[in-house]
């Protein structure tokens, strides 16, 4: 039996299958080893990021590319991940004879390197994320927003990343709001994944969870309660420590393997139910999520033990639990119902739970989770 759902087929036997880049790299100072790696895939390299990201990585970028004999050719990202701007980069990477695009940066500059590396008859990707704010930088998909910011489609591609570099020392000097959202899209892994493990749901990667990648979601789960509150004060502190290595490897390794070798729920569908609202704009990814997240436990009829374990972990790290918190200060109905129809929309990841999902239902589990979550906020220690 077969249907649809997330942009792949939703199967209820088949294979079990489990992908990951060839290699990830991490640790305090990696840039610098960005020419060493880059050197194996390729010899003419496009760099893309932003202003603000060029500002502190061009020394390193440029001076390790020249050590390794990698051309470089530099290009300033333009902030979204559209296809106007997928297909500009592409033309740049294109014009310069690239045989290896680099995304250097957060999430939406490393998803349209990716998509550049498919556009480009598959050249090598580097995806080098300076936080730790997604998933993003080792999956085999782009997130493709329109160029207003509300969420298009997904983008599937043939592979992963061919490498994965994470400095360490670089996440840990980004703003504390980075790392803290990304433990709002982590934590996602392991609600996500469980769902679909036990609805049979077909993952990203082309096939049923395996056993190691619902692991991996789980010790994802695992690693943020034991670490996340720590890694949040050194991330305030600008210090990299054994919690930050920790939580950064579960914000980017640990979550990307587990939400695509396992699927994506309601969670994520709900994130971009809630794009369609111009008041969430200014939030970061993760911090929708994390809505998303609650919207999904209530939709469950999650217990009230996990729900309080869920709301407790997220307000110890700063992450919002109310929608007010995102920007949805007394959200009307009609509000919530385009959010919900938005989540429910035909493709979209919410139908990967066991249960048919209206967009009634997702009005109603977003009232009731910000409710839940205000009416408890007094107990938070």
């Amino acid at each position: 039996m077969n249907s649809h759902s997330g942009g792949f087929a939703v199967k209820t036997v088949g294979t079990r299958m489990l992908i990951s880049p060839p290699k990830y790299v991490q640790g305090a100072g990696a840039m610098h080893d960005l020419g060493e790696h880059t050197a194996l895939l390729g010899t003419n390299a496009v760099v893309l990021a932003d202003r603000g990201v060029w500002g502190f990585v061009d020394t390193a970028v440029t001076d390790s590319l020249a050590a390794a004999g990698v051309k470089l050719t530099r290009e300033v990202f333009g902030g979204l991940c559209t296809q106007k701007e997928i297909d500009r980069v592409a033309a740049a990477a294109r014009a310069a004879g690239a045989d290896v695009i680099v995304g250097i940066g957060g999430g939406t500059a490393i998803d349209t390197a990716k998509a550049v590396g498919h556009a480009l008859d598959d050249i090598a990707v580097v995806s080098a994320p300076t936080v730790a704010s997604t998933d993003a930088p080792t999956s085999a998909l782009a997130v493709i927003y329109t160029e207003d910011g509300a969420f298009e489609r997904y983008s599937f591609f043939q592979r992963n990343p061919n490498l994965v570099l994470v400095d360490t020392a670089l996440v840990a000097g980004a703003p504390s709001r980075f790392i803290v959202s990304g433990m709002g899209d982590a934590l996602a892994t392991w609600y996500e994944a469980r769902v679909c493990v036990a609805a049979n749901r077909t993952a990203m990667a082309g096939g049923l969870a395996t056993g190691a990648s619902l692991a991996l979601a789980r010790l994802c789960w695992e690693t943020l309660m034991e670490y996340g509150h720590q890694a949040r004060i050194s991330a305030e502190q600008h210090v990299v420590t054994p919690a930050l290595e920790k939580v950064t490897e579960a914000n980017t390794l640990l979550s990307g393997l587990g939400f695509e070798s396992c699927g994506l729920a309601a969670a994520h569908g709900i994130h971009n139910g809630l794009t369609v609202s111009h008041k969430v704009h200014g939030m970061m990814h993760g911090e929708k999520v994390n809505i998303g997240t609650l919207a999904q436990l209530v939709l469950e009829g999650a217990p009230t033990e996990e729900l309080d374990t869920y709301l407790e972990f997220s307000r110890s790290v700063g992450l919002p639990t109310t929608l007010a918190e995102i920007g949805l200060v007394d959200p009307g109905r009609e509000e919530l119902l385009a959010i919900g129809r938005a989540a429910t929309a035909e493709g979209e990841t919410t139908h990967n739970m066991p249960f048919p999902v209206t967009p009634e239902m997702v009005a109603d589990a977003l009232l009731a989770g910000d409710a839940y979550a205000r009416a408890t906020a007094g107990k938070a220690a």
